[in-house]
């Protein structure tokens, strides 16, 4: 028999774990609201790449996270949504936004990796250690939606 000592601990356990799982997810309005352009761009940093992508992107049926987070699995996507959107609020909120946003390291790969997995087979035959964008210069947010190569 289980001890009304051993009960408070289970419930405890039980009311932080849903506790921490709604923390991690939130409610799924929420989670769906934090996943589209319109809140990326509601940082008034990101209005330029915003208005790049909204009036002229080539990609303009998909959503900035399609891009920028990573696809493969589902822990790796909420892993650095989470990661990335902190550093995104405190960056933003702590004043230190730089002049020129750049992907990082990290960033970089997700991107490539994201967009040989939605062109896999255009690029079936390309160099895929170099970035997309190396030669689809104007894919960037700054001169998005034109499919121009580099000549």
């Amino acid at each position: 028999m289980i001890s009304r000592s051993q009960k408070t601990i289970i419930a405890i356990i039980l009311v932080a774990s849903a506790g921490g799982l709604f923390i991690m997810f939130g409610p799924p309005k929420l989670m769906a609201k934090t996943e589209t352009p319109d809140f990326c761009a509601s940082c008034h940093v990101m209005e330029s790449q915003f208005e790049a992508w909204f009036h002229t992107g080539a990609h303009r049926s998909i959503r900035c996270i399609d891009c920028h987070l990573p696809q493969e699995n589902i822990g790796a996507y909420y892993t650095w949504k989470s990661i990335d959107g902190m550093k995104d609020v405190f960056i933003f909120y702590s004043g230190r936004v730089p002049e020129t946003i750049r992907l990082s390291a990290h960033g970089e790969r997700t991107v490539r990796s994201n967009c040989t997995r939605c062109h896999e087979t255009i690029v079936d035959k390309i160099d895929r250690t170099r970035n997309c964008w190396e030669c689809h210069r104007r894919l960037q947010h700054s001169l998005a939606g034109t499919r121009l190569t580099k000549q």
